[in-house]
């Protein structure tokens, strides 16, 4: 039984260090091809906020319960709050500095 219960548990973190990896990959994909500084922010901040946390719960699960999963849970935390913070420090900087967001025309 614990055999089972072991294997449920790895493919529980398997999926969520997949979806993390998904996120990650897509954001880096992101953030090479929008095109102004305001759009990058938005694909580093969906590496940040969701595929980083996704990664860290996987290994959280994988670890089970000990004092490693206890500091990668205020890893998550100070990521969850940090991180978008930071993104919208950098933009209004970006926005005070005279940086202009690129706007195309309408056609």
């Amino acid at each position: 039984m614990s055999n089972i219960l072991e294997s449920i548990f790895n493919i529980i973190s398997l999926a969520f260090m997949i979806s993390g990896t998904f996120f990650m990959l897509s954001g880096a994909l992101g953030i090479l091809r929008m095109p102004d500084f305001f759009t990058r922010i938005h694909p580093s901040g969906v590496i940040d906020s969701f595929g980083a946390p996704l990664i860290l719960i996987g290994a959280a699960i994988h670890y089970g319960f000990s004092f490693v999963t206890l500091k990668i849970i205020l890893l998550i935390l100070l990521l969850l709050i940090t991180n978008p913070t930071a993104t919208h420090v950098l933009s209004q900087s970006a926005l005070i500095g005279k940086l202009k967001p690129l706007i195309r025309d309408k056609k």
